[in-house]
């Protein structure tokens, strides 16, 4: 079992080259995921996991930045963070299963990359849909067990002591979801190459 201090160490480590060493990766995840978001003007939108900013960073070019936030664990990620993004996104540090935000707060709660890294998830998704407005979207991207390439390397990646917690099914995702009480709950895999396969979920907070 990964402790909190596990994932703070390892990403404070990889803070200062994350986007260099992960580019392609960064690029095609965060492409896939804004190709699955419904975003109007006027929406807040939440990214959970934020890290260097990189989602953020291409949502501001399209989108007002006043009504963009991000929250991350690790201070140097959103150090990184903050030299990329303008000071009027709103970025703050915390964990996923205890989001630093009031209720209801947020039209959009985006998660891309993390979710494989959270102990609790049945914890962290009340806290998404907490911060949620009624009837708002939830898009979750990350890891896909479906695949054979991925379970052999999240394998890997825990016989290096990384700090990951589990991948899903889609399957057994979507479960998750619907157990935190959220509705029409779809679900696309693909891959982004051949050792990479993803999940996007979207998902929508039952309204009030």
């Amino acid at each position: 079992m990964k402790t909190e201090n596990q994932v703070v160490t390892e990403y404070r480590s990889l803070a200062d080259a994350y986007d260099r060493k992960w580019s392609f990766y960064i690029e095609a995840t965060t492409r896939e995921t804004i190709a699955r978001l419904s975003l109007r003007a006027e929406d807040r939108l939440l990214d959970i996991g934020c890290g260097t900013g990189a989602l953020l960073h291409c949502l501001a070019a399209v989108h007002p930045v006043s009504r963009l936030a991000g929250v991350d664990p690790v201070p140097e990620m959103l150090e990184a963070a903050r030299d990329k993004l303008s000071p009027a996104i709103e970025l703050r540090q915390g964990w996923a299963e205890q989001l630093p935000f009031a209720d209801s707060q947020f039209d959009i709660v985006v998660s891309c990359n993390m979710f494989h890294y959270i102990d609790r998830p049945a914890d962290a998704l009340g806290e998404m849909q907490r911060v949620l407005r009624p009837g708002g979207q939830l898009v979750v991207t990350d890891w896909c067990g479906d695949y054979l390439a991925c379970r052999l390397l999240e394998r890997y990646q825990r016989l290096r002591g990384r700090a990951h917690a589990q991948i899903y099914r889609t399957r057994d995702c979507k479960h998750l979801i619907e157990q935190a009480g959220f509705t029409a709950v779809e679900i696309d895999a693909y891959k982004i190459n051949w050792r990479w396969g993803l999940m996007t979920a979207r998902c929508t907070r039952v309204p009030a």
